[in-house]
């Protein structure tokens, strides 16, 4: 069991910028990937950046150059760097825990990023 603590969410303006936390209860070394998913009213949850054990990051294309992931494995904790905020990036931004077992993943409960027009 993981537990998955998200901070740094809240309201700012266009062209403003965020980071956000992730705070594990476990190693984060165990992960085969650690991820930031975003759902936004009436839409569906999707991946916006995920970092692998490696050092390997992919991005949502709508945020790259302008947000950033990056891990601290001796504070288990992920971050998300968000520059440049646009109105469509508000939503809920979730961490996630994808582990090796096929399936199996951990969730935080979320943190809401509000960004005013």
């Amino acid at each position: 069991q993981v537990q998955l603590v998200e901070s740094g969410g809240g309201l700012v303006q266009t062209g403003g910028s965020l980071r956000l936390s992730c705070a594990a209860s476990r190693s984060i070394v165990n992960s085969r990937a650690m991820g930031w998913y975003r759902q936004a009213p009436g839409k569906e949850r999707e991946l916006v950046a995920s970092i692998t054990i490696s050092g390997n990051t992919n991005y949502l294309d709508s945020v790259q150059g302008r947000f950033t992931i990056s891990r601290d494995n001796a504070k288990n904790t992920v971050y998300l760097q968000m520059n440049s905020l646009k109105p469509e990036d508000t939503a809920v931004y979730y961490c996630n825990f994808n582990t090796w077992v096929s399936g199996l993943d951990y969730w935080g409960k979320g943190t809401l990023v509000t960004v005013s027009s």
